[in-house]
């Protein structure tokens, strides 16, 4: 066995290297990951169903793949392992086991990797708090107090306490990226169709969301998006298939770039000190590699964009309570959804089929102006997020906001207000957090945190860059440029199963 503390030492390729050249054998790096989640799980919640007996199983079989025999964990919303409990966070699909495997998931084996439990998630994903009722709040490594933010919180939460080096991770709102700033790790998210969903499932959010992988190395997620990037029969959106691979594009020369950056709160109304700091001084960093750095004034008109997500998001709620009742056979009620989620789910089916048409035009707009002043830009760089990871329980309902969700479950349809102030009110404190991530869903874009900043309470602060449609090639270069840069792979958080 290569030893505790050696462990840390090597991201998920550098272990399946290990494997490969006989250092060390599946099951010892398996027993190895088990036992550095009992180890600190207690302490930050981050893994609520262990899966170790069908992971020691596959232990003593032969892996095949760029990270054959390596431990990984997966997220326990819209990644289907056949047989396996998926709850989403949510009470109402408590005891929901999938009949086969999604793609996602097919294509994680391939890559041999060896899932070993599932991790936390807000319910249904649409926080960027990990936080269920279900299964507990995750805890941040970093600073227990502070989340490891959402939905792959359980993720981030699992890889920055050194119990895998890359775990599973989905983004629809920010969702790989809010929890790799918070968590001082790398996370990107890959172009809209990058990665195949299905075949079950539909492409959730209106296509919002992207699934890849948290991770503390760059080339563990170029070596990771090759395995999970390309069409197969049956998937609805398509993407032309890179020109090289992402891996070959860690090494290739850099280019000059030309490089947008904002300090502007974007969708929030105020950006937090250290975040901007954060920004000023990639740039300066930025600049001493050689590329152009350009200050920018973002084109977000802020209260149409969240209202047209908003109502989105509402739809999206009220359509997936309704496929949860045909999926577990049992009529939903309020008391089986946590307040928020039901009270999204009854505005969303308020809302008319021409509201949902509306959001998806304003959205379409926003895009194209997005994309038109993108252009002349080989990347933006802002802060992921708005403020420093919240602490536990920030963004909860407060007492007065629960009174009128909980008010909400239980009038008719016909009386629910289709007031925007409401919908804006009622996710005001999530859009000025994750102030930044959001519109890379909405256009596609590839965008990707770099944990290139801590604090001076030793706190991590993500930079964000987004890239051109298509062009996760440039984001990893530039990535790989940054990592040599200014490194991060050595950095532990307080909370480190080496540490225990």
């Amino acid at each position: 066995m290569a030893g505790f503390k050696e462990f840390d030492q090597y991201d998920a390729l550098g272990l399946a290297q290990l494997i490969a050249a006989g250092q060390v054998t599946p099951l010892e790096l398996l027993e190895e990951s088990i036992a550095r989640t009992e180890k600190v799980n207690s302490r930050i919640n981050a893994v609520i169903r262990p899966m170790y007996d069908i992971s020691r199983k596959r232990g003593g079989e032969a892996f095949s793949g760029p990270f054959a025999g390596v431990p990984f964990l997966l997220k326990d919303l819209v990644a289907s392992y056949a047989g396996v409990e998926m709850s989403s966070g949510s009470r109402f699909f408590k005891g929901f086991v999938p009949a086969q495997d999604s793609e996602y998931v097919r294509r994680f084996k391939q890559a041999g990797l060896n899932i070993f439990g599932k991790t936390n998630t807000p319910e249904f994903g649409i926080t960027p708090s990990t936080e269920p009722e279900l299964t507990g709040p995750s805890r941040n490594p970093w600073d227990p107090l502070r989340s490891p933010g959402g939905s792959s919180g359980g993720a981030s939460a699992a890889v920055a306490a050194g119990i895998v080096p890359m775990a599973s991770a989905s983004d629809g709102g920010g969702s790989i990226r809010i929890p790799a700033a918070c968590c001082g790790l790398f996370g990107l998210k890959p172009t809209r169709g990058r990665v195949p969903s299905g075949p079950e499932q539909a492409d959730g959010w209106f296509g919002f969301i992207a699934e890849h992988v948290i991770s503390r190395s760059v080339r563990d997620s170029a070596h990771m998006l090759d395995a999970l990037q390309g069409n197969y029969p049956g998937q609805l959106l398509r993407t032309a298939p890179p020109a090289d691979s992402y891996a070959s594009a860690l090494e290739k020369k850099p280019k000059k770039l030309r490089i947008a950056y904002s300090t502007d709160p974007a969708l929030g109304e105020s950006l937090h000190p250290d975040c901007k700091q954060g920004v000023l001084e990639t740039v300066k960093l930025l600049e001493g590699m050689g590329h152009v750095c350009e200050e920018v004034k973002l084109p977000i008109q802020r209260e149409e964009f969240i209202y047209a997500y908003s109502v989105l998001i509402c739809a999206e709620m009220a359509a997936t309570v309704a496929e949860g009742e045909r999926l577990m056979g049992k009529t939903a009620k309020a008391a089986d959804f946590e307040a928020r989620t039901w009270a999204l789910a009854k505005l969303g089916k308020s809302f008319s089929a021409g509201d949902v048409a509306k959001a998806m035009w304003t959205l379409d707009q926003f895009s194209r102006q997005w994309m038109t002043f993108f252009e002349p830009y080989d990347a933006l760089l802002t802060s992921t997020l708005g403020d420093l990871p919240i602490h536990v329980g920030g963004l909860r309902p407060t007492a007065q906001e629960l009174i009128e969700l909980k008010a909400l479950a239980y009038l008719p349809i016909g009386f629910i207000a289709k007031q925007k102030d409401f919908v804006l009110k009622a996710g005001r404190r999530i859009y000025n957090y994750c102030s930044q991530t959001i519109p890379a869903n909405v256009t596609g874009q590839p965008s990707m945190s770099v944990p290139l900043h801590w604090n001076a309470q030793n706190i991590p602060v993500g930079m964000m860059f987004t890239g051109r449609w298509g062009e996760e090639d440039v984001l990893f270069n530039l990535a790989a440029q940054l990592e040599q840069a200014k490194p991060w792979f050595d950095r532990r958080a307080p909370i480190h199963a080496a540490q225990v």
